[in-house]
């Protein structure tokens, strides 16, 4: 049986239908529908922030947050991300300039990105990867310092927390994805959390081609509205949030006890506010490499992931424009990283299967 390295969760079949039954009744399926605005008013009391700004994926939350927050110049970010947040700064006519990550959380080292400011910088676009938040105290001392907006690329961080706190609660602005794959989803999808009402409601104009009224447009925003089909299966997901954690949690458990302390493996740490959204192993010094691995599990119909390979500088369409080299942390991280398969409903034989190969 193939296993791949991810797996949507789904709510029980008739919970969606009942969740979508009244949409017969009222055809209002997408411009701030009913269920869309109650989406937003659960995830603010989860999430514990006063502004949930919903969208159609997470790549067009990141575009409108970057447009609404006015960011110019350049922005420090990082090499070691999906290609979703390098492209969106590219897009809104914002020059990346990539700092170098940790070797252990792999999320942007502090010292390096106040390295790469210059009087251009306007932002500091970190990620917090894997679910491992970044240095989020150091990364707001550099901004305050330097005058700087901090925008979180939060696409992995949906259900973990930090000293108590979730993702919200750190920057001028987080976005989170809510892609199938995510440990919380709405199919596609995505939002942006701040603080600010003021942004809040730029971010609503970013969504909705800048209109305010049936003969008022202040703004050239674009389309970017989650309809209420998504904000359904959202609405039932959420219900069943930590159940998913929970059971990937289990699994997780499983690998740690068969892969910890095998020489050559390195995974991230067990934490107890983790949301064991992936399952990172670096293969540095193992009697097989990354590659090597890759392709054995292929060869037996398990299907893991080199994520996040290559790193965004390393693009075929940035040729020419970075060198991925400027941070070799990153690059080497790139070659070495396999993420294995992780879902609620993957078997304890299966895991235990994917550790005995990596084993053999």
């Amino acid at each position: 049986m193939r296993i791949n390295v991810a797996r949507s969760s789904m709510p029980p079949f008739e919970e969606y239908c009942a969740e979508i039954r009244d949409l017969w009744d009222t055809h209002w399926l997408t411009n701030n529908g009913e269920k869309a605005l109650k989406l937003e008013a659960a995830l603010m009391e989860v999430l514990d922030t006063p502004n949930v700004v919903l969208f159609s994926n997470g790549h067009l939350a990141l575009e409108a947050a970057i447009r609404a927050m006015g960011l110019s110049g350049e922005a420090v970010t990082t090499p070691y991300t999906f290609a979703s947040t390098t492209h969106a700064l590219v897009r809104c006519g914002v020059s990346p300039v990539f700092a170098d990550i940790r070797p252990d959380t792999y999320t942007l080292d502090p010292a390096e990105i106040e390295r790469r400011i210059t009087p251009q910088t306007t932002a500091i676009v970190p990620v917090h990867v894997y679910g491992n938040f970044c240095d989020v105290e150091a990364i707001a001392a550099i901004a305050e310092k330097h005058h700087l907006k901090v925008l979180y690329d939060a696409a992995h961080a949906f259900g973990a927390t930090y000293n108590g706190r979730t993702a919200a609660a750190f920057g001028d602005a987080a976005m989170f994805s809510f892609h199938a794959t995510k440990v919380f989803h709405t199919v596609e999808g995505g939002a942006v959390v701040c603080k600010s009402a003021e942004l809040a409601n730029a971010l609503r104009l970013e969504r909705n081609f800048g209109i305010t009224g049936p003969e008022n447009t202040v703004s050239v925003g674009g389309n970017a509205k989650m309809n209420e089909f998504q904000a359904a299966m959202g609405l039932c997901n959420l219900r069943h949030l930590d159940e998913e954690i929970e059971k990937r949690r289990k699994v997780c458990a499983v690998y740690h006890a068969r892969l910890n302390g095998v020489a050559g493996l390195t995974l991230c740490p067990e934490r107890a506010e983790d949301n064991c959204a992936y399952l990172p192993v670096l293969f540095n010094g193992f009697r097989k490499t990354r590659d090597q691995v890759f392709s054995e599990l292929a060869a037996q119909d398990i299907y893991a992931r080199k994520y996040f390979y290559p790193i965004t500088p390393a693009f075929e369409c940035y040729a020419d424009r970075f060198d991925p080299n400027d941070t070799p942390i990153a690059k080497r991280v790139s070659e070495q990283i396999l993420t294995l398969p992780l879902y609620a409903g993957l078997a304890e034989a299966d895991v235990q299967r994917i550790c005995d190969i990596l084993l053999r």
